[in-house]
């Protein structure tokens, strides 16, 4: 009896020890949550948000090897000035593009930021450029910064050139309602005469039914005293898309120097998913402001989807240019891969 007693009195005391003792423990801190990056998909594929933020971050561009051929094609290129004569250059270039998007109660905050790095020759210094391509801040409609104005945009292929310089430091707002589009741009004219920066006037009226959308485009260079109009249309037709436009302008300006008139056109014609055909063809009329010159082109662009975010691109031209001093034609064009990202 007292060996059970002294036993039950063991057991207990060990208990209420073991008891005091598991009450005097340290528990570990459990670890904070680490806040991974999140996709963001409000304004389309690539974009994450900036951790602690709600602003969308894409990083995009692409590495690109070219060889082009023509008369004297290496005459201008960075490093050989107009040292350069011969027919054909090969240059390598890559582009990184940075997106920042977030809303707000104006409508979408956008910033972006293109840099492009290119290399060109193999002489000791000067065989690399960099380039800022563009850097704006936009605000809904309204664009502010360093960018391509509304003259960049061109007919599908490479047959065409149906402007001149395309950018500028510019303020722009553009208005979409519905089908309809309305824009007024104001250009900085920098280094395009020994006067003083000049200013650079754009408007531009755009309409889209269906698969088919006008462009109307009128600017006017103050530099100069001088403007130029030009319409451009597009039309789905059957498996792709017909495109043409018309310029005028008064005299040489910033916006189109090239004639006082030309026209343009071409056709893409997709084969396939991956492969796509573009016959162009352009004339201008008065070429050189010339009365007695005019000049027309010819060619076919051929592109083609090597493997997802791999394409080609080869194109070959024909220029006619006749003057009162006698004709020239040539044979242009470039060779070139692209690897997008």
């Amino acid at each position: 009896m007292r060996m059970s007693s002294l036993l039950l009195g063991s057991a207990a005391a060990l208990s209420v020890a073991w008891g005091a003792q598991a009450a005097d423990a340290v528990v570990a801190a459990e670890p904070e949550p680490m806040e991974y990056v999140r996709v963001c998909d409000a304004f389309g594929t690539g974009y994450f948000y900036i951790p602690g933020t709600e602003t969308c971050l894409r990083v995009s561009g692409y590495l690109r090897f070219q060889t082009s051929f023509g008369p004297n094609e290496v005459n201008g290129r960075q490093g050989w000035g107009s040292q350069g004569t011969s027919d054909w250059d090969s240059f390598s270039r890559a582009q990184i593009v940075v997106t920042s998007k977030s809303d707000t109660e104006f409508g979408t905050l956008t910033g972006l930021f293109a840099g492009e790095f290119s290399a060109d020759n193999d002489t000791d210094a000067g065989d690399s450029v960099i380039n800022v391509d563009q850097a704006y801040i936009q605000l809904g409609g309204l664009k502010a910064g360093f960018y391509y104005s509304w003259w960049d945009k061109g007919l599908n292929g490479e047959t065409d050139k149906i402007s001149n310089f395309t950018e500028f430091n510019s303020i722009a707002y553009l208005y979409t309602g519905g089908p309809l589009q309305f824009g007024v741009a104001v250009d900085e004219l920098e280094g395009r005469s020994t006067k003083d920066n000049g200013v650079g006037i754009e408007g531009i009226v755009s309409a889209t039914v269906g698969g088919v959308s006008i462009d109307l485009l009128g600017s006017y260079d103050t530099e100069v005293e001088e403007g130029a109009v030009r319409a451009l249309i597009s039309a789905e037709i059957g498996p792709g898309v017909l495109q043409a436009a018309g310029i005028w302008t008064s005299d040489p300006n910033v916006y189109f120097a090239a004639s006082e008139w030309s026209v343009a056109a071409s056709y893409r014609y997709d084969v396939s998913e991956k492969l796509a055909i573009t016959p162009g063809i352009q004339y201008w009329g008065d070429y050189g402001f010339a009365s007695d010159a005019d000049q027309w082109r010819g060619g076919i662009t051929v592109d083609y989807e090597v493997a997802a975010g791999l394409d080609s691109r080869v194109s070959v031209q024909y220029t006619n240019r006749d003057s009162g001093l006698g004709s020239d034609d040539f044979l242009s064009g470039f060779v070139r891969l692209q690897r997008d990202f």
